[in-house]
């Protein structure tokens, strides 16, 4: 079950979100591959799920592998998810 407040890193792809699954597995980041709310929009239909207060470490092991989401959302309630980063946007 998601709570509010928690962050959700989307891909363009099974291959690359499963990758980065892995990358922050291995850096011992309590991150959980799920599959996407429906309220987001996604290619692959997965999303890693983490809490905030490890989302600056999410984002440098991700940036030091080139492996960055194509978005970051926040739960902000039940129905409602901002985006907080965009790959477009950089």
């Amino acid at each position: 079950m998601t709570q509010n407040n928690q962050l959700f890193a989307v891909f363009n792809s099974a291959h690359k979100v499963m990758k980065a699954e892995n990358v922050l597995k291995q850096s011992n980041l309590a991150i959980l591959l799920i599959p996407a709310p429906r309220a987001l929009s996604t290619d692959c239909g997965l999303a890693i799920r983490y809490d905030s207060e490890i989302s600056e470490r999410v984002f440098q092991t991700l940036s030091d592998v080139s492996l960055l989401p194509d978005v970051i959302y926040n739960k902000v309630s039940d129905t409602q998810y901002d985006a907080i980063w965009n790959a477009d946007n950089i």
